[in-house]
């Protein structure tokens, strides 16, 4: 006998069903101990929307690139307990130490302590903290993804030296990135820097770089939805070789995931009502022109439970379809942006993001919009899925078949 592949412990939908409710729960609870402004401790906005980054951030160093060494061959739950201690530590010591003390002794915007002797605002150095990971979750999961772990692979490399070879590559082009899109955004806050301002000011009509979260949110969704719901499809479909099927697929997908942020800036007037719009535009300007892209940003959000879930802990599952067809693929594609819609008007027209986190300014229609903070939420509520599926390899939701060798 040997262990076949995983199975639903109770069957579909129910395994579905009964997962999604407890990884609902818990990210619930624990919101309202950590971050609800009701709860014990307040962490709200920051630091804890930085500490839950880089969570997920560590979190796909450890699963996606060193797969899970050198806990790998440890059964669950031991294994996802270890995991998460690490994942802890190593957050710590990546914001207070790498950042803060390390990068940010040459880059002030990097460190909270040399802000905060610098005068500005320390919130600063978490904003660029979290920009980071933004242009991480994308650079870092990209080479696995679409490159098939090119160029790192194939070689003889094993773990952990194929991990660490990753990682390598992954912060390169982090690098790369966030030294293009992230650093000229503080070029504008701080003129007097030595830093480019933000080039994207004239294309979105505003230096914030909420511009650039509206944009690199929709690709990091496409890059995920290729590994989850969307089976690999469309780039699949491509013969090329790596690097050129990679390279093809970052474009395509860029430029995707630039013509979902206009599409969502043309319609969210379509159900945001114009009395809010033009509060937002009275009240505040350069609020109301940065809007739009850190909405778009919330949209692109709110399909991450959706994909995330339907994958893992609902199989794929289309009614009874091939799950590589493409008629399965447009099906899943339709029902990840019908439930993303749902949760979007739960979060904002029922006002879980009053009732629901203790938001408290939410409590008006028209203040519930501009501030990003459904996005703060999504990313929170995948975190006890992502771990359970990363880290404790689907215990206790699935089980190892036995099947005969």
């Amino acid at each position: 006998m040997s262990a076949g592949e995983l199975q639903p412990r109770w069957g579909q939908p129910l395994t579905g069903i009964i997962s999604l409710t407890f990884f609902t729960m818990v990210a619930w609870v624990l919101w309202f101990l950590l971050s609800d402004p009701r709860g014990p401790v307040g962490w709200f906005p920051y630091p804890f929307v930085m500490y839950l980054a880089v969570m997920i951030l560590v979190g796909i160093w450890q699963h996606m690139l060193l797969g899970d060494w050198p806990f790998q061959k440890i059964a669950p739950p031991a294994r996802g307990l270890i995991l998460t201690i690490v994942n802890l530590v190593i957050v710590w010591f990546t914001i207070d130490v790498i950042f803060y003390r390390i990068l940010g002794a040459g880059f002030n915007f990097l460190s909270y302590y040399g802000m905060e002797a610098a005068g500005q605002k320390p919130v600063f150095a978490q904003v660029a903290v979290v920009g980071f990971v933004l242009i991480g979750f994308y650079t870092y999961s990209v080479s696995t993804i679409f490159f098939g772990k090119w160029p790192i692979q194939p070689s003889g490399l094993k773990n952990p030296e194929t991990g660490f070879a990753e990682f390598a590559w992954g912060s390169l082009l982090t690098l790369v990135c966030y030294s293009f899109l992230i650093v000229p955004f503080f070029g504008s806050i701080f003129k007097e820097a030595a830093l480019a301002p933000a080039w994207w000011s004239s294309i979105g009509g505003t230096s914030h770089v909420h511009w650039v979260f509206g944009w690199w949110e929709w690709a990091i969704v496409i890059l995920f939805m290729t590994a989850n719901v969307w089976r690999m499809k469309p780039w699949s479909a491509m013969s090329l070789p790596q690097p050129w099927k990679g390279l093809v697929s970052v474009i395509l997908s860029f430029v995707g995931a630039f013509a979902l942020m206009y599409l969502c800036k043309a319609i969210i007037p379509l159900w945001i009502p114009e009395e809010v719009l033009h509060h937002l535009k009275e009240a505040d300007p350069a609020t109301y022109n940065k809007f739009f892209w850190i909405h778009s940003a919330e949209i692109a959000g709110f399909t991450l439970i959706p994909f995330l879930i339907w994958h893992h802990y609902f199989d794929d599952a289309v009614f009874g379809l091939d799950k590589d067809s493409w008629a399965a693929f447009l099906i899943r594609t339709i029902g990840v942006l019908f439930f993303a819609a749902i949760s979007y008007y739960i979060f904002y027209f029922m006002n879980f993001g009053h009732w629901g986190l203790g938001n408290h300014h939410m409590t008006d229609l028209g203040h519930r919009f501009a501030h990003g903070e459904s996005l703060i939420w999504n990313f929170w509520w995948i975190i006890p899925l992502l771990w359970n599926e990363w880290f404790f390899h689907k215990w206790p939701f699935y089980i190892h078949k036995e099947v005969e060798a």
